[in-house]
């Protein structure tokens, strides 16, 4: 995950912009992929672990009517997070994660491995579902993968 992590960091330096995170089912494993990254501090300005829906809606922003309609593993969930990470920390871009790592926690209408990941940009915010298999670790570890990748895609 390092290398997605350095790829994303030089397009981050070259294009001026800083990035800052908001993980929930990740548990920072985007931040520390980053931040295992001599001179992230450059691009890189800081992030959230808001598990709770509580730390969601003090820390991010995101409306607890929103959480209440859709739950926390949602679209509109990572779209509220990215877009709080973005506007509470400054950075011009932002990227969130939001999920059902397991192995309990999930339903017939959102299983384990279901995450949502966010990215918020100057053009806008993306939200991608993905449904990713294995153990915890694994499902975590592949979600903070494909956020540093959909990060890059909107940088290139």
């Amino acid at each position: 995950m390092t290398s997605d992590a350095v790829h994303v960091g030089a397009l981050l330096k070259a294009s001026g912009d800083v990035l800052s995170t908001a993980e929930s089912c990740t548990g920072g494993r985007i931040a520390a992929s980053v931040t295992d990254i001599s001179g992230a501090s450059s691009w890189y300005l800081g992030g959230w672990v808001t598990y709770s829906n509580a730390m969601k809606i003090s820390q991010l922003g995101v409306p607890e009517e929103m959480l209440l309609a859709h739950g926390a593993v949602s679209e509109q969930v990572a779209a509220a997070m990215c877009e709080g990470a973005k506007k509470k920390s400054g950075a011009t871009v932002a990227l969130s994660t939001t999920g059902v790592a397991g192995p309990t926690g999930g339903t017939d209408e959102k299983p384990v491995g279901t995450v949502f990941i966010g990215c918020a940009t100057e053009q806008g915010i993306e939200v991608r579902k993905c449904l990713f298999a294995g153990t915890r670790n694994q499902v975590q570890e592949q979600a903070a993968r494909a956020a540093l990748q959909l990060l890059h895609e909107k940088l290139s």
